[in-house]
């Protein structure tokens, strides 16, 4: 066993679209910053399959900006994205190659002078009089223990604030059930257009029946036809046929499946695990076996009972579950959905979001989702945790409600919040500040700088 000890302006836990963001932009407002993740890649989700959703709102006014707009400018550069392109559905889908996706990622941490510690786990934290002192990351035998001035969480599951001592929520607040993970896998040998013209004589398949706030006019198999970049949500009249037959391997009522920039290619997003925490070990360990042993149940599926699939094949297995819902920290600041729906933007937004409250039922086969008209504000102070003086949130396990979280889970909005939480820890560091000190106005000046999109 060795055991090292390192000091840096500012450490980040956690290396997926928060995470990345906010040690990116630290860096490269000067400061010295390390970078931990538990993987050998950075990016998390972001290599999964999943696309960015609603980078605009259904206006198509584009509402964030900054560093997740960068990612998709150089996807676009080696052909991993079509850009942003209007969804009925989702205000807007803009697909990632999953596989450049991770490579671009190491390029701007690299860039920007970043120090990373890959295949790392957080494992002790000492906090006195409220404040980290220092945190333990193990790998491969080797103890770091790692001193900062500020923290920050990116581990989406809220583990370094858990550790600290900071006070979390977990799920809906009357049951606490949280949304259910998921296991991307990409398929190919699809016949598209068998699917199309089903689609095209099966209108009931698609979701206009089920409880959908957020679903406009003109999500049709014309819209698959003409949009290389659509997310698929239907098939509910097949699926409970199949349920009713005992055919259905999953807790679901949709298909989910997402066109990839990969010619030929969709990622599924069907899997589904009940009554799940993605933040119990034990969950974690069965449900990855479980997740994969859904797999190839779900592929003679789509082979027996889905026009276009039967001759489809898998490609690529995620490397692990997605987990939609976890830990949030409690920050000075906790966003309600009230504020949501109201479309509200406080003097102190430091992101914004326009991305409907879609929650996944995590004890059922449902979805729900609840429309926004106007783009929400994210009030700086969520990204503060109220307990650990010096320690900051980017990511899903911002300071919000649990309906809240439907909507600002999203990977883009996790990389803007991650970017202010990076720029603010770099101004708290500069001026001797703790982060719930810094003047939020210089702080959007200089995210407005960065070309973030604070309003619309």
């Amino acid at each position: 066993m060795t055991m090292e000890q390192m000091k840096k302006d500012i450490v980040v836990i956690g290396g997926g679209p928060g995470g990345l963001a906010a040690a990116v932009t630290a860096a490269r407002a000067g400061k010295s910053v390390l970078l931990v993740e538990r993987n050998g890649y950075l990016g998390g989700q972001l290599g999964s399959g999943l696309p960015f959703l609603a980078f605009l709102d259904w206006k198509k006014r584009q509402v964030i900006g900054g560093i997740a707009q960068e990612f998709v400018d150089r996807l676009a550069k080696v052909q991993g994205t079509y850009g942003h392109a209007y969804c009925p559905f989702h205000l807007s889908t803009t697909l990632i190659h999953p596989f450049y996706a991770r490579i671009i990622a190491f390029q701007i941490v690299k860039e920007a002078g970043v120090e990373i510690l890959l295949h790392s786990e957080l494992t002790d934290v000492k906090v006195k009089d409220g404040r980290i002192e220092s945190v333990t990351v193990t790998g491969k035998g080797f103890h770091v223990e790692l001193q900062a001035d500020v923290f920050i969480d990116g581990t989406g599951d809220g583990d370094l604030g858990y550790m600290a001592g900071a006070e979390c929520h977990k799920g809906q607040d009357d049951t606490h059930v949280m949304q259910p993970p998921t296991l991307m896998f990409n398929l190919a040998g699809i016949n598209f257009e068998e699917f199309y013209d089903f689609i095209e004589k099966h209108p009931e398949e698609l979701p206009y029946g089920l409880n959908m706030q957020n679903l406009r006019e003109g999500y049709d198999a014309d819209f698959f036809r003409n949009n290389p970049s659509f997310v698929f949500f239907g098939m509910q009249k097949l699926l409970k046929r199949l349920r009713e037959e005992g055919k259905c391997p999953v807790a679901r009522d949709t298909i989910i499946f997402i066109r990839q920039p990969i010619p030929g290619e969709v990622a599924v997003n069907t899997i589904r695990l009940l009554n799940f925490d993605g933040s119990d070990v034990h969950d974690l360990s069965s449900g990855e076996m479980e997740a994969h042993l859904q797999i190839p149940l779900l592929i003679d599926m789509f082979r027996n009972y889905v026009p276009g699939f039967e001759n489809c094949y898998l490609t690529s297995i995620n490397s692990c579950i997605g987990v939609r819902e976890s830990r949030r920290i409690v920050g000075e600041k906790m966003l309600d959905y009230h504020d949501c729906l109201k479309g509200l933007k406080p003097d102190d937004t430091i992101a914004l979001c326009s991305y409907f409250l879609d929650i996944h039922n995590g004890a059922g086969e449902d979805t729900t989702g609840i429309r926004i008209e106007e783009p929400f504000g994210i009030p700086y102070l969520c990204l503060v945790s109220k307990d650990i003086s010096n320690l900051m949130m980017a990511g899903r396990d911002i300071s919000v409600d649990p309906v809240t979280f439907g909507a600002t889970r999203i990977m883009n909005v996790c990389m803007a919040a991650g970017q202010a939480a990076g720029e603010a820890a770099a101004m708290a560091v500069s001026e001797g500040k703790l982060p719930k000190e810094v003047d939020v106005q210089e702080l959007r000046k200089h995210l407005l700088e960065q070309k973030a999109i604070l309003d619309v």
